[in-house]
Parts: C-alpha cells; structure tokens; sequence
C-alpha cells in the first residue's frame, strides 16, 4: 500500500493506493471528481482510498491530483509493461489514452473541460509519467471526461502490469527513471 498526504493552507489530502480489484472509497466533497476517481480505480484495477477537503473546487481537484500522481509514480514496479493505451467509447463519445509511466513527465490534450484538462495534467506530471490524451469525437463533455477516466484506468492497468521480459526495466537505458528512455 502507498500512502500520500499533501497539506497545504487551501487543502487537506490523503490517498492510500494498491493493485487490487478497483475497490475506491473516495470522499473530495467534489461529486463529479469522486465519480472519476472511483471509475479510474475500477477500470485500472488499482484499489484506492481517497480523501480530500479544502476551500475551493479547483483546489480540491489539483491537489487529489497531485497527490494521486505521486502515489502512482511510487507504485511503478521496476519489471511495468510501461507503457499501455486503449480508447474508449463512450455514448457520442470517443477518446483514445496513451501512457508511458518510465519516469518522464509530458502530458498532451486537451479535454473540452479545463479542470479536468488540469487534472490530467497535474496527475501526469506528478506520476512521472507522459500521457496523451485525444478526443477523437464527442458533444457531452461529461462523456468526454469520463470516457478518458475510464481509457486512462485500462492503459494504466496494462502499464502497471508485469513486462512479459521480467529479467530487468523495460528501458533500454537499464532503469525506469527520469532519464530513462
């Protein structure tokens, strides 16, 4: 289990995160950010206890992600797939997923939703991981978002999962790291 806590003057962060069945007991005081926290646990497999407070909804938002980002980066096991990438339909939407979670921070969308365009960004950097997100079609942004919640949790999954080379990192460089390649 990875536990993280973040503690600012705006907000108060815990989350507590293992490979799993995708259980999440999430409470952000945010609806919609517990809706895509719990779908992102049970799509990626990843059980997660998630509990935040603070002053204002961007806060709150940046913050969990910021937090779960830096739990993720300390769960990569050093024999991860590494890299991982689904697209998922969602109603009218269509949105495609690609993660690398070898130690490099880079994050490409964006999502039609700034505060959730944030979060991805903010989680991907934090996780230390490089992650595309592209929306290849869709009208409702809540499908849109959650249709990425959900393509990110089973790229993650596949990412986080053992390399079928289990002898090292699946770098050429020898390491999963920031420097890795």
């Amino acid at each position: 289990m990875i536990a993280v806590d973040r503690e600012t003057r705006e907000t108060k962060i815990s989350v507590r995160v293992k490979p799993g069945s995708g259980l999440a007991s999430v409470q952000t005081t945010v609806p919609f950010l517990d809706h895509m926290l719990v779908t992102l646990a049970r799509y990626s497999g990843l059980d997660m206890e998630v509990r935040a407070s603070g002053d204002l909804r961007h806060h709150i938002v940046e913050d969990v992600a910021i937090t779960l980002g830096g739990a993720v980066a300390r769960l990569v096991p050093v024999s991860a797939t590494r890299y991982g990438e689904r697209t998922v339909p969602m109603d009218d939407a269509l949105v495609q997923v690609a993660i690398d979670v070898g130690g490099r921070a880079y994050y490409m969308g964006p999502l039609p939703g700034r505060l959730y365009d944030h979060w991805l960004r903010s989680f991907a950097f934090n996780a230390k991981a490089t992650l595309h997100v592209r929306v290849i079609r869709g009208h409702d942004k809540h499908h849109i978002v959650e249709a990425a919640f959900k393509a990110l949790g089973l790229a993650l999954r596949d990412a986080l999962s053992p390399s079928l080379d289990v002898s090292g990192p699946f770098s050429t460089k020898g390491a999963i790291g920031e420097s890795a390649c």
